[in-house]
């Protein structure tokens, strides 16, 4: 039986990451910082292009242990731009370590990441009812705000319109349409 999707029927790992990940609540750091390198991975580029290296990315970047890539040196930047498993953008990899040692400091500062991100949203998924993709902003006040205190904070690869993907992603906010299944499945399952 097909079932009524919003998007990702275009490929099996497309279909995958719809169903069982994006929009899925995340409150696992590791998971949190994955997806928010792997969001600004995608600026100027397609998610597939990015879900396509995911594997390569956790291979690269030790799973996305932060508390490692924040000791990455030169060296290992060198040896990361020579690998075709990840997207190999000088500036983007320089940011993934950066950002992980700013992820260091708002878990210390917080207790976690999760406690810091979610608290945006009082903790509580924010449930949108779209029918087709104009209902769907690229950005919102919400992700203006997260993405100003994280730049502030030093961040790169942060802008709005990433924080929204990245929202998206972890289940901040349930964008799927309300006609594909996953819709009301997430909000039964959280």
């Amino acid at each position: 039986m097909n079932k009524a999707r919003c998007w990702g029927d275009k490929n099996e790992l497309s279909r995958n990451y719809h169903d069982n990940e994006w929009g899925v609540p995340v409150h696992d750091d590791r998971v949190l910082f994955e997806f928010l390198i792997l969001e600004g991975a995608q600026a100027g580029l397609n998610w597939v292009t990015i879900l396509k290296r995911r594997e390569g990315y956790r291979r690269c970047f030790d799973n996305f242990d932060y508390k490692k890539i924040a000791e990455y040196d030169q060296k290992k930047i060198d040896l990361l731009l020579q690998d075709a498993g990840i997207i190999r953008n000088k500036l983007k990899v320089e940011s993934t370590i950066l950002n992980a040692k700013i992820f260091l400091d708002i878990q210390k500062e917080f207790g976690s990441f999760d406690k810091y991100i979610w608290n945006f949203i009082n903790n509580k998924p924010i449930m949108n009812k779209s029918e087709t993709w104009k209902d769907v902003p690229a950005k919102t006040e919400t992700s203006d705000k997260i993405s100003k205190d994280l730049k502030k904070r030093g961040m790169k690869f942060v802008g709005s319109t990433i924080i929204y993907a990245f929202m998206q992603a972890i289940g901040m906010v349930n964008d799927h349409h309300v006609s594909c299944f996953r819709y009301q499945e997430i909000i039964d399952e959280h």
